[in-house]
């Protein structure tokens, strides 16, 4: 499987990595092939992470921009159980 040098954007490194681990899940991989995917996988996961800390921060700036807009911490584990209860 020849590997993209550089993901050009997000959806694509995260469509590569979502491949690789297809393919490591498996199990049917030489070591070598595997230790190769994997690598490539968390050169992708570190990618992904920086550009959504570049995106999360653009959204802050914009939001500071705007005004009268207050920061909340964006947390998707805790949003069911902070619904309220009946």
């Amino acid at each position: 499987m020849a590997a993209k040098k550089k993901a050009a954007t997000f959806e694509d490194a995260l469509e590569e990595l979502e491949k690789l681990v297809e393919r490591l899940e498996t199990g049917d991989l030489p070591l070598e092939e595997a230790l190769t995917d994997f690598e490539r996988g968390v050169k992708l996961t570190r990618e992904c992470q920086q550009k959504l800390a570049t995106a999360e921060q653009k959204v802050k700036v914009l939001m500071e921009d705007s005004g009268g807009i207050r920061e909340l911490p964006f947390d998707t584990e805790d949003d069911s159980s902070s619904t309220e209860s009946p």
